[in-house]
């Protein structure tokens, strides 16, 4: 659901002019209801002006009315013709300052665990430049020794829809291609929603690799292992037993 434009502001606005519930408030500038609340009780957003949607053409005041009467309305933002085509963005990613530390973390993350992306592909999804990438590839980065991989999904610098969607197209690419791919590469290329819902492989320990189970014959009988007790195993005299010395 798209959200009007300051978003908080805009219900500091509504909060103070109309008399809504708070779930009308909250589902519209997608808040949750306690924190318009806190809003109401001067809790949270203190210090924000109200930004009036009507004027600013998010709102027409006919919608406002209707919601005042029926609680059960949701408000319905006004269409936009300057946002069309605003999701589908082209070009590298804006990357806020405070993320652009961490950027060089999910470049190695998507070069480690999805080498099939290609460039443009990563430079789109976290907001770099195509020589960044080729350097953390060939590990010429001059911080690549402190660079740890990180999933740019957990850093915020994507969607794991866009990540999933990159991926497939990357698969699809390759597949046309006739690239051949292994078993490690056809994992990596499955999408997070399909790897949940796909069994466990049963694998074998490596410390079972090269047992040998063997097979006893009617005449043959298992060895049975030597009983070692304490006095045998240190060399003690039994009980009743003298010393040579001590006889001297």
């Amino acid at each position: 659901m798209a959200l009007p434009i300051m978003a908080k502001a805009t219900a500091v606005w509504l909060v103070d002019n109309t008399t809504m519930t708070f779930k009308q408030i909250a589902d519209f500038c997608g808040l949750h209801e306690l924190e318009v609340n806190g809003i109401a009780d001067d809790e949270v957003a203190v210090g924000i002006k109200g930004f009036d949607p009507i004027a600013n053409n998010q709102l027409d005041k006919d919608e406002i009315e209707l919601a005042e009467k029926n609680p059960a309305h949701r408000l319905k933002l006004k269409h936009n013709p300057a946002a069309d085509g605003e999701l589908k963005r082209k070009g590298p990613r804006y990357t806020p300052l405070s993320k652009r530390q961490d950027r060089p973390s999910a470049i190695a993350w998507l070069v480690k665990f999805h080498p099939e992306l290609a460039d443009s592909q990563i430079s789109k999804l976290v907001g770099t430049t195509k020589p960044t990438i080729q350097s953390i590839r060939e590990r010429t980065h001059w911080n690549i020794s402190q660079i740890q991989p990180v999933d740019p999904v957990a850093l915020g610098m994507c969607k794991q829809g866009e990540l999933d969607e990159a991926v497939r197209k990357a698969a699809a690419k390759q597949a046309k291609e006739g690239g051949v791919m292994t078993n490690d590469e056809r994992m990596k290329l499955v999408s997070t929603e399909q790897s949940l819902h796909m069994e466990a492989e049963p694998k074998i320990p490596a410390s079972m690799s090269g047992l040998e189970t063997f097979t006893l014959s009617g005449n043959e009988t298992p060895e049975t292992e030597e009983v070692l007790d304490a006095e045998s195993l240190f060399n003690l005299p039994k009980s009743g037993e003298k010393d040579d010395d001590s006889e001297d």
